[in-house]
């Protein structure tokens, strides 16, 4: 009982640390802005908003909240644990990161370039000496960098079944203008978790409590432990013109499962065996790299999918609470015929709409090539294309261009990042 007791003090205690710590504020007013700039982008392309600013950002909150409970209590039985001094630095390098590439936010650069550090600085002759001379040398060398790995590959473990499991219901259909000026319909997969956990800290002189239960890491806790709240930053963000969202989220998820799983294992293997810790730094670097080079060289190999065909117009994205979702429209799926009349253009649409104001009768093609005949009744009021989002074609007013981006790239963003369709621009 005395020790479920001092496991509760210090848990309310960390989360006192955590509703005070500006680093968990600025990562929820960074979604706020990503969820922002995205209704003001679906606004421009599409006169009208398929997310809401207020339902996103509390869902991701809850969710992150969700998961890093779950992440905390595995991270609690695996006994891994970090000191405050090095938590603060891995926030430092990770905002510095972060004004190179925004996809730097994942921890697992600034915990592989701090793993890398101490490598190095364990092979310099005057190590003892710099420490001395450079207190943040000396962070860097009392680092547990085998359960910072732990760290991230559980992240990424959760990461995975965020985008699994939320992935797709984030999308967001873009405008996209391809090397050769064609003008395309693209999936943007994009979502941020704030997750607040709760780490085991070393307590020098503290109370010789032990805890419960037997941890896979955790010798150092001999001499007392508390709690820390370590606000951390997960996300992804994918592009593709090829696959439906829910595919491609699968595809996503499958990557970030791989990637989690192999450095969980670098991870313990270096705890057990400290020259391994070379290897784990630097796969939490190169790793996470290559996965999202590969996705992107496998992206780019792949023929467009959103775009228009002679079987019908293509359906890019669908309304909320439109009469396109009471039809049970789906994305990817083609019109084909509406009220009898095949249609090939936005026009034979528009046309095919008008000849029954009051109920309509649609053939649609799903991924599959199979046909689906719908019908339906129409009310005034409702939206003029039943809430139907279609792929562009190559007079569409505005498109997107997708680029890497430093911090204030990103920032700028916010404000801008649509382009318009200039037909006297050289393709």
């Amino acid at each position: 009982m005395d020790v479920l007791n001092q496991f509760l003090d210090r848990l309310l205690q960390a989360l006192g640390q955590l509703l005070v710590n500006p680093f968990y504020y600025i990562g929820i007013l960074f979604i706020l802005l990503h969820y922002r700039k995205q209704i003001q982008m679906e606004r421009k392309l599409f006169h009208t908003r398929l997310h809401s600013l207020l339902n996103e950002t509390w869902r991701t909150v809850l969710w992150g909240w969700i998961g890093g409970l779950i992440a905390s209590l595995l991270l609690l039985f695996i006994g891994v644990s970090v000191e405050a001094d090095v938590v603060i630095l891995l926030w430092v390098l990770t905002v510095v990161l972060v004004m190179f590439r925004i996809r730097f936010l994942c921890l697992a650069y600034a915990v592989g370039i701090m793993g890398l550090a101490q490598v190095i600085l364990s092979w310099l002759p005057n190590s003892a000496n710099l420490q001395a001379d450079v207190p943040i040398l000396g962070v860097v060398a009392g680092a547990d960098i085998a359960s910072l790995l732990v760290i991230v590959a559980v992240l990424h473990l959760l990461e995975g079944f965020l985008v699994g499991f939320q992935g797709a219901r984030m999308a967001t259909p873009l405008f996209l203008e391809r090397k050769r000026g064609q003008i395309v319909g693209a999936q943007q997969l994009q979502g941020f978790w704030p997750v607040p956990l709760f780490l085991l800290v070393p307590l020098a002189g503290g109370s010789t409590l032990s805890l419960p239960w037997e941890t896979l890491f955790g010798s150092n806790l001999a001499s007392g432990w508390t709690l820390l709240a370590f606000p951390a930053m997960i996300g992804f963000t994918e592009l593709t013109i090829s696959k439906l969202p829910r595919k491609q989220a699968r595809f996503s998820a499958s990557l970030l499962y791989l990637y989690g799983l192999v450095l969980l294992g670098a991870a313990i293997a270096a705890h057990y065996w400290s020259p391994l810790i070379l290897l784990g730094a630097l796969l939490s670097i190169a790793l996470h790299e290559g996965l999202v080079r590969y996705s992107q060289w496998k992206e780019e190999k792949q023929v467009p999918f959103y775009v228009h065909s002679p079987r019908g117009l293509m359906v890019l994205s669908v309304v909320p609470n439109s009469p396109a979702q009471d039809l049970g429209i789906q994305v990817g799926e083609l019109l084909h015929k509406v009220n009898g009349h095949k249609i090939k253009t936005k026009t034979d649409l528009h046309v095919a709409m008008g000849i029954n104001s009051a109920f309509c009768r649609l053939e649609v093609l799903n991924d599959q090539g199979e046909v689906r005949f719908l019908h339906r009744a129409i009310y005034a009021g409702e939206h003029h294309q039943l809430g139907i989002i279609l792929a562009p074609d190559q007079d569409a007013l505005y498109f997107t261009e997708h680029r890497p981006m430093h911090l204030f790239s990103y920032l700028r963003s916010k404000l801008t990042g649509l382009l318009s369709n200039d037909s006297t621009k050289s393709m």
